[in-house]
């Protein structure tokens, strides 16, 4: 009786074959290693015949289309900046600086020279192009790392004057008081959850005091009985004062007019704004420093300079997809911002047609949309979606590539309005594989 073993194809030689080496160069000698080792027990569990072809195909069909276990996830549920889907998608000129810097570049090189350069200038030059009532710029790797570096290296062992209208959480349980308490300044908390005067401010001002923070609450909205007070109430108290809008507008956008963005709120008298660079600026996650001309210049610095700035510095990939997200054409997200709903409609229907054609039973309907990401909450954008039948939600997410809708009314419905016009064809496909 013949060895089992003896007719299943040896590693090694699946290893030699062509394809197989090509998908070493790529993904790896474990990964492919390990797909041959899956496809060699399909032989010996009789799911592939002992062969050498049948093991080399096999391999391949398991094989990852990358090394990461990260995947494309097409966003049809309507939120423009999905959290659990990395936020802002970064635009092609983003990408193609991604591929640049991954290799050997002049990050901190003066090829003038030939001696170090100063890191992210051309960034920082952008940055500031950008927001022109801004004297001074930084970067950093994350939104809440911009404040906690603001903390400190402004404020340690002194006081941080904050409204408790503005004690917020920005996500996953973190928490302002908690983070800059942990950045070693001691908070002032002064007014109401609901209501906060200037004389308030003013009252808590003495000695100690190392700043005045304005932190915007991005997700959620206190209506009624309220009062908070502007920025340029707080620029006579005698000490610094620190904004952090949180989504990185730049500039005032005319659908968000309750979102503060740096320009504007350095213009009414802030010092220094802290804000995302993965939210509306669109681009990579990243934490913004910008300093108003003099004392907001000088904050930034100090900032800089701390020795903690090290450990929270961005990346060369960060700084060039931000970069090329400043200088470059309209990234995805605001895009999306800008979208025409009537046009959006006209997908959809173009969309449920063709799928009903193939026998789905599928219809464009009007549909609203979110900013997401911590930003505008309240605020819905107009848009269109198609509307499936319930099961497709989880087939759909289970599908290759994987599609994110929204269940609303026992109806999956894919919203058009974060995903772009090229991806049309992919969700079609999509749908249909998920309906044969």
């Amino acid at each position: 009786m013949v060895d089992p073993r003896r007719l299943i194809p040896r590693t090694d030689a699946v290893l030699a074959e062509p394809r197989i080496a090509a998908a070493v160069e790529r993904l790896g000698r474990d990964i492919v290693k390990s797909a041959v080792a899956a496809a060699q027990e399909r032989v010996r569990c009789g799911e592939v015949p002992p062969d050498h072809d049948a093991v080399v195909e096999a391999a391949l069909d398991a094989l990852p289309a990358a090394a990461t276990g990260l995947r494309p996830v097409l966003n049809a549920t309507g939120v423009l900046l999905h959290t659990n889907l990395g936020r802002a998608p970064l635009s092609p000129a983003a990408r193609a600086a991604l591929d640049v810097a991954a290799g050997t570049c002049d990050v901190e090189l003066d090829l003038h020279t030939g001696a170090r350069g100063p890191r992210g200038a051309t960034l920082l030059a952008a940055l500031l192009d950008a927001v022109p009532t801004a004297a001074a710029a930084h970067v950093v790797n994350n939104g809440a790392a911009a404040l906690a570096m603001v903390a400190a290296a402004l404020a340690p062992g002194r006081e941080v004057i904050i409204s408790r209208g503005e004690l917020v959480e920005i996500g996953d349980g973190f928490r302002i008081p908690e983070l800059l308490t942990a950045a070693g300044v001691r908070l002032r908390e002064v007014g109401t959850t609901n209501r906060t005067s200037r004389a308030d401010y003013a009252g808590a001002v003495g000695e100690d005091t190392a700043l005045i923070l304005k932190v915007h609450p991005s997700n959620f909205v206190v209506s009624g009985f309220t009062q908070s007070v502007g920025i340029g109430e707080l620029t006579g108290l005698g000490v610094p004062v620190v904004a952090d809008i949180g989504s990185g507008l730049l500039a005032p956008h005319p659908l968000l007019p309750d979102e503060p963005d740096a320009a504007t709120v350095l213009a009414q008298g802030a010092d220094l704004v802290t804000a995302s660079g993965d939210k509306l600026l669109g681009g990579p996650q990243a934490g913004l420093l910008l300093g108003a001309p003099g004392v907001g210049a000088e904050l930034v610095q100090r900032v800089r300079r701390h020795p903690l700035a090290r450990a929270v510095r961005a990346d060369k990939l960060t700084l060039a997809a931000l970069e090329a997200t400043l200088r470059g054409p309209l990234p995805p997200v605001r895009a999306a911002l800008a979208a025409d709903p009537r046009e959006i409609r006209a997908r959809a229907e173009r969309l449920a047609a063709a799928l009903a054609a193939a026998g789905v039973d599928a219809t464009a309907i009007d549909s609203t949309a979110a900013v997401g990401g911590g930003g505008a909450p309240g605020v819905t954008l107009p848009s269109a979606a198609v509307a499936l039948p319930e099961h497709y939600a989880a087939a759909l997410r289970a599908g290759d590539p994987p599609v994110l809708g929204r269940v609303e009314h026992g109806r999956c419905l894919l919203d058009l309005r974060a995903l772009p016009a090229d991806a049309d064809a992919a969700l079609t496909t999509a749908v249909l594989a998920c309906s044969g």
